[in-house]
């Protein structure tokens, strides 16, 4: 195994399982019960429970490329998004999700450019109809790079309506739904309001 990951594991039994040994024999022992579902992307730089300081079991965590959701006709032949919501919604009991765009996406980047070929662009194609409304607009790279992060965040959204078991918990009034945006370079967190416009959360 790769020696680094073996320091970090012998730096965890040594730091914070011996401080945390106690929830971690309940949360085996017991099971999970986070209130919160968090999507967000696969990229190295960007690790939720960093970000939101979360303990072991309190955020379920799903992350792919670029935090896309699916349309819910879309994740039929392996559908491991949907099998991933459904164990949150359903089983879980969350009640919220977030999806969680991030400052610099490597895959927003890709979907910009026009990547097509292999499991990276046919997945990224799910954007291909937000890409096209933002290239329209002839903004500038780094402009446009964003408004895609944004809109994307936004789009992952609305497709979790298209749920049915998530649409039910959200007209029940049991599950929330958030976007939100993450700043590498500044650490910044911005919000998705219900008007679909992005704040920045205080940092104090």
């Amino acid at each position: 195994m790769n020696d680094r990951l073996i320091e970090g594991y012998r730096n965890f039994r040594s730091s914070d399982f011996s401080v945390q040994k106690d929830l971690y024999e309940r949360l085996g022992t017991t099971g999970q019960s986070p209130h919160v579902m968090l999507i967000s992307c696969a990229d190295s730089r960007v690790d939720p429970s960093d970000i939101f300081q979360a303990f072991p079991g309190e955020m379920f965590v799903l992350r792919n490329v670029a935090n896309i959701v699916p349309p819910a006709e879309m994740e039929t032949q392996t559908p491991s998004t949907a099998a991933a919501l459904e164990y949150a919604v359903n089983i879980l009991k969350v009640s919220v999700i977030v999806v969680m765009g991030h400052e610099s996406c490597g895959g927003i980047q890709g979907c910009l450019s026009g990547i097509t070929d292999g499991y990276v662009g046919a997945w990224i194609n799910h954007l291909s109809s937000a890409r096209d409304r933002i290239a329209a607009r002839g903004l500038a790279p780094e402009v446009a790079q964003t408004e895609l992060e944004l809109e994307g965040v936004r789009q992952s959204l609305g497709n979790l309506m298209s749920y049915d078991f998530i649409r039910e918990a959200v007209e029940a009034g049991t599950l929330k739904l958030q976007g939100a945006h993450f700043s590498i370079i500044s650490a910044k967190l911005l919000m998705m309001d219900l008007s679909g416009n992005f704040d920045e959360v205080s940092p104090d």
